[in-house]
């Protein structure tokens, strides 16, 4: 009788480990739910309607197209003349090391955006710890590139010792005849594994050998490219400057017009329930919003790409903030090789 009993506690002790590991192994202690993945119900398509297509700037048409994971699917085909009809251009460069905030552009550095006006080009050499910088002649008169071949030849990454000094800046009459073409998919087809882009201000290519990811993050609405990050590091190491416009664009005659920040301009989609607006497209179809909601907060639990979900717009990224040179950081689903 005693051995027969001590048989059925033992059994009872185990059985009640057993289900305490179960409970234990279901209960995360940093609150985290392990099973809440991204999945196919938490797509929305991309509405081309929001597109700035009526003044023909922006032509959208439906193709066929086969996304880096193999999908055969349908794409919306985007095509830009490559500058913006929403907003002006420019300026860049301030003339004068006198000159207000109001005569030049902006630049992207440490987080911060800083006004290009004439104290900003005056200060260079205090600002960068390098006596080197001297933008100005004895007339306070900054030295600018004027023509479009001193655009293209201060832009090379080989720059010769001749720009030195330079403010460049490339203006719209350079861009004549040349188109954008974007392929993105109307569904996306999230990926178990995201695709990340190298680092801001490091060139913004792909993150390493065998990947075919693309360097453009995205599509504004006014079909303008969100750019890589641009390469500061290789603009200031020859001692040039090629400040961003207020909108955080800028112009090369390969890309024409392009942003590197989003700082409010442009064609918005204003949401009705307060969220930030939708600003353009990341290449694999998901929305990019703008980084605040109509109360000017920013989300807290956005994702290592700086995307999250939401039960209306399914998940979907949101910019960086305008000073670290950076849209998101890379692309959950599939894209256009």
């Amino acid at each position: 009788m005693t051995n027969k009993f001590s048989y059925l506690m033992l059994v009872t002790v185990l059985l009640m480990s057993c289900l305490s590991c179960s409970n234990d192994s279901e209960d995360t202690t940093d609150g985290t739910d392990d099973s809440e993945t991204v999945d196919d119900s938490d797509v929305v398509n991309v509405d081309a309607s929001y597109f700035l297509t009526s003044d023909g700037s922006v032509t959208i048409t439906t193709v066929p197209c086969t996304l880096s994971d193999g999908t055969e699917t349908d794409c919306y085909q985007i095509v830009t003349g490559s500058l913006p009809s929403d907003h002006t251009m420019g300026p860049w460069c301030p003339d004068n090391i006198a000159d207000s905030a109001e005569e030049g552009g902006i630049w992207l550095e440490g987080g911060v955006v800083y006004d290009v006006d004439g104290a900003f080009i005056e200060n260079m050499a205090t600002f960068y710890n390098d006596s080197n910088w001297l933008m100005y002649d004895a007339n306070g008169d900054v030295y600018i590139t004027d023509t479009e071949d001193d655009c293209i030849n201060a832009a090379n990454p080989n720059v010769g010792a001749e720009y030195e000094n330079f403010c460049v800046e490339c203006l719209p009459s350079y861009i004549t005849d040349l188109t954008q073409t974007w392929t993105i998919p109307i569904t996306p087809v999230i990926q178990a594994n995201a695709v990340m882009f190298t680092t801001a201000g490091a060139g913004g290519g792909p993150p390493g050998a065998g990947t075919s990811a693309p360097s453009t993050r995205g599509v504004a609405l006014n079909g303008i490219e969100f750019s890589a990050p641009a390469p500061v590091d290789n603009i200031l190491s020859a001692y040039t400057l090629a400040p961003f416009d207020d909108a955080g664009g800028h112009i090369n005659v390969h890309q024409g017009y392009h942003y590197h920040a989003a700082t409010g301009f442009g064609t918005q989609i204003v949401q009705e329930d307060g969220h930030a607006a939708l600003i353009g497209y990341a290449l694999d179809g998901f929305g990019i919003y703008a980084l605040e909601d109509a109360n000017g907060d920013s989300p807290s639990d956005l994702d290592e790409l700086r995307g999250h979900m939401d039960d209306t717009r399914g998940y979907h990224y949101h910019v960086d903030t305008a000073g670290n040179n950076n849209f998101i950081n890379g692309l959950k689903g599939a894209y256009v090789n």
